[in-house]
């Protein structure tokens, strides 16, 4: 039955998120809100939907490590799987500048969340530090969509995806379905967790980091794959670099606002380290510093080496 419940939290979490983003893109849109705010911040912020539900259950159910463990894990998934995995499927060019200035927002998002993990306690005060930055994060955004600029293919890219046909009663219906169940998904999934791990024997970090964190990484797998074989580039990257941003903000939060706890000492020597490395792995080879970014496939097969790598590792050194 926990085995059962993963699976068909996995499945209804997935297609709830993927409703949940397309009703909350066609009701901003039949307010009035540009295409470019709509993608930074409502699809942005969407896409990391599961991570931030899954984590907030976990922790209201006494299982805070299985949130941290779903942050972290996931930044770990979303850059060697979803990156590396739709790198070897359709290399990626970027040349988006607006993406160009969320990657050192990245960074400074990486580095905030570092230091409040580093004394290994996630307390109520980060998690209300991590909020605030959300909110500080959001407003940023929709500063950025809002400054004059030229054309950018983000935006080209996010009009076509958004639903311009949707009806206002539909994407009330659609955002408040895709709502409930991702609420109830996320109960289930979590349930289903602390279960195999209790039977497994390991913790709730390692079931946080692995099981849960590839799991609720599928909408930006399954979202970054089908732009990029839609020649939309940027919004394959984008999807990611956003996620990023909220899991490091809005889901790490959750834990600390919930139930603040002490955290294993592999959070900050093994996990976060890792996810260090491959942000500055995703950095590099996607920046574009004399031009168009570019993440070729050899570039991908290396990402996706190395997240296989890291649950290898993961692997020998947490199951008993």
């Amino acid at each position: 039955m926990p085995w059962l419940a993963i699976l068909g939290g996995f499945i209804l979490l997935v297609w709830s998120a993927e409703r949940f983003v397309f009703g909350a893109s066609g009701l901003a849109r039949n307010l009035g809100v540009s295409p470019l705010i709509i993608g930074m911040t409502i699809m942005g912020f969407g896409t990391s939907a599961p991570e931030m539900l899954v984590s907030g259950m976990a922790a209201a159910n006494g299982n805070p490590a299985i949130g941290v463990g779903n942050a972290l894990g996931s930044n770990i998934a979303n850059i060697g799987l979803v990156i590396g995995a739709t790198a070897l499927i359709m290399p990626l060019a970027v040349s988006s500048r607006i993406l160009r200035r969320e990657y050192p927002m990245l960074g400074l998002v990486t580095l905030l969340a570092g230091i409040l993990l580093w004394d290994l306690e996630l307390s109520r005060l980060d998690g209300v530090i991590l909020g605030v930055s959300t909110v500080l994060l959001l407003v940023w955004l929709v500063w950025v969509s809002k400054r004059p600029h030229a054309a950018d293919p983000l935006e080209t890219e996010f009009e076509i995806e958004i639903p311009s046909d949707l009806s206002m009663g539909r994407a009330v219906l659609w955002t408040l379905l895709g709502l409930v169940i991702l609420v109830l998904s996320s109960r289930l999934l979590v349930w289903g967790a602390v279960e195999v791990a209790r039977d497994l024997g390991v913790s709730d970090l390692v079931i946080g980091l692995s099981i849960i964190a590839v799991g609720t990484s599928l909408p930006e797998l399954a979202a970054s794959v089908m732009s990029a074989m839609k020649k939309e580039h940027d919004m394959a990257i984008g999807n990611v670099i956003g996620s990023n941003m909220f899991n490091l903000l809005a889901v790490l939060a959750l834990p600390g606002l919930i139930h603040p706890s002490l955290l294993d000492e592999a959070v900050v020597h093994r996990d976060y380290v890792v996810v260090v490395a491959l942000t500055i792995a995703l950095f590099v080879m996607a920046y574009g510093f004399k031009g168009r970014g570019r993440v070729n496939r050899f570039e991908g097969g290396l990402l996706l080496t190395g997240f296989a790598a890291y649950m290898t590792w993961l692997g020998v050194t947490a199951l008993p």
